[in-house]
């Protein structure tokens, strides 16, 4: 059955949500980020953080330094001012390790909420791994393996389970600051303290093929690894690499004097310094799982806080679609017209896999967002724009033939703006995302974008010959260029020749 897109809850709706925010007080940053809506996709509108590190000395001390306290109270009360400026309807205030350990951590939720009248939610270490998974669940399709948040003062695991989180969760003290304490005392003595810690309590019941690494020092190894790697597509959300290349890549970082410059690694000069905990980290947890392969996420605990929000129905829906839905239909001329579509290409393939089928919902989803563009510029526009957007629920393959598709529904050639990236689906896939293009381009031209002329034809291969079977209501249309696009799609699928009859 197809997805339907229901485009009259789409976002341009006048039921749509209000924003809806989070104040994350981590142990090394405090963050807001606000989300265009409370949805299946969120879309983030706002986001900055602070860096307070309250986790800073406090395995020392015990307690959170005065100056990090000062400096936390303020960036809450910024970041509660903001949200009330741009009328965030809901905004939850969570905090983690730093304030569950500290002994002045009481009072600093207390003096937060005295100052912006917000309660602080400090999370348990299970709730966190929960949470967290939860936030991988909401981004991708069906995950299964194991989750691992590092943040500033812990390390968070636990399973996905297709839909929901497995029973075991484990919550260490060994986040970027303790693990970069340890790298203090030299790199031998801190490898074999995180191994005998991750021993003790990180039970083997945890070990899957796939890990999901959550958490910005992860994400920011990720992106250094792109950068040297050359990968065709810079999004870190589904970089995926076998786990035996994120350990060798990995271990060149934690031992590496001095650290190779911000510039050639591609990530940020603030990134540097947890960098290298974070590269030992996830070379002992994925020596001690056993994992194949590694996939990073972009979404974790904020985003599993949103998820937990929505009721069942919310969030069995498919994160691509929703996504596509939201960006894609409040730019059509004929928001209506994709549902249409999506019921009309379903034939094209013969039989399709759940990914496939989900990929080509989401391309009619998105077959008209640029008709506003200048004609010469919509394939490269939407190609590029469509590689490198925050979709989520899918992997750099997905995002190449999503992206490969549209610039197809736009122009039959090849262009030299898809290389390197067109690499990663393959000559089959690049088959596949030429066909759905091309059949989007064809009917949007011989329908002028109607769903009662589109119901009204269909599609047949006959032999060698591409026919366009035409209701006798409609009347077959005359048009060179409808001659044209047919054509191109029969050649696309391999065909002689096409033509245009009434039925």
């Amino acid at each position: 059955m197809t997805e339907k897109l229901r485009p009259s809850d789409a976002g341009f709706s006048p039921d749509r949500r209000p924003p809806y925010g989070i104040i994350d007080i981590g142990s090394n940053s405090v963050r807001l980020v606000v989300y265009d809506q409370l949805g299946r996709a969120p879309l983030p509108r706002f986001n900055e953080k602070s860096l307070c590190r309250l986790g800073e000395g406090l395995a020392e001390t015990g307690a959170i330094g005065q100056d990090n306290f000062r400096r936390t109270v303020e960036a809450t009360r910024r970041f509660a001012a903001i949200a009330d400026a741009m009328h965030v309807a809901e905004l939850d205030v969570t905090a983690t390790e730093a304030m569950r350990r500290a002994s002045n951590g009481p009072l600093l939720a207390k003096t937060i909420e005295r100052e912006t009248g917000l309660k602080v939610r400090v999370l348990t270490g299970v709730e966190e791994a929960r949470y967290s998974t939860l936030g991988v669940i909401s981004g991708f399709y069906k995950p299964v393996g194991a989750v691992g948040d590092m943040g500033g003062g812990s390390l968070e695991v636990a399973l996905a389970l297709g839909d929901r989180v497995g029973e075991v969760t484990v919550s260490l003290p060994l986040g970027a600051l303790p693990v970069e304490s340890l790298l203090g005392l030299g790199a031998n003595e801190a490898k074999r303290e995180i191994d005998e810690q991750l021993k003790a309590g990180l039970p083997l019941s945890l070990a899957q093929s796939t890990f999901y690494a959550v958490g910005g020092g992860w994400r920011a190894l990720a992106k250094a690894h792109m950068t040297l790697a050359k990968a065709p597509v810079k999004v870190t959300h589904g970089y995926s690499i076998p786990a035996s290349e994120a350990r060798d890549f990995a271990k060149s970082l934690w031992r590496a004097t001095p650290a190779k410059p911000a510039a050639v690694l591609g990530v940020q000069p603030r990134r540097l310094r947890s960098l290298p905990s974070a590269a030992i980290l996830l070379d002992r947890v994925l020596k001690r799982i056993g994992a194949e392969r590694v996939v990073f996420s972009a979404l974790g605990l904020r985003e599993g806080l949103l998820f937990a929000r929505l009721s069942p129905e919310e969030q069995a829906r498919d994160p691509l679609i929703e996504g596509a839905r939201l960006i894609g239909l409040p730019a059509a001329r004929v928001p209506e017209f994709a549902d249409a579509l999506a019921e009309w290409t379903q034939g094209l393939f013969g039989k399709e896999t759940t990914g496939e089928r989900r990929l080509r919902v989401a391309a009619c989803a998105l077959s008209d967002m640029a008709w506003r563009d200048a004609p010469e510029l919509r394939a490269e526009e939407t190609f590029r724009r469509v590689l490198q957007f925050p979709f989520i629920g899918l992997d750099h393959q997905d995002r190449v033939f999503l992206a490969a598709a549209l610039h197809y529904r736009y122009d039959y050639k090849d262009a030299a703006w898809l290389e390197p990236s067109i690499k990663l689906i393959g000559e089959e896939g690049r088959g596949r995302a030429r066909i759905l293009g091309s059949a989007l381009r064809l009917a949007y031209r011989f329908s002028g974008a109607s769903r009662q002329v589109l119901a009204g034809a269909r599609l047949k291969v006959d032999g060698d010959r591409l026919v366009l079977e035409v209701a006798p209501a409609a009347r077959a249309p005359d048009s060179e260029i409808v001659a044209e696009r047919l054509k191109w799609l029969a050649n696309a699928m391999g065909l002689k020749s096409a033509a245009v009859e009434e039925r």
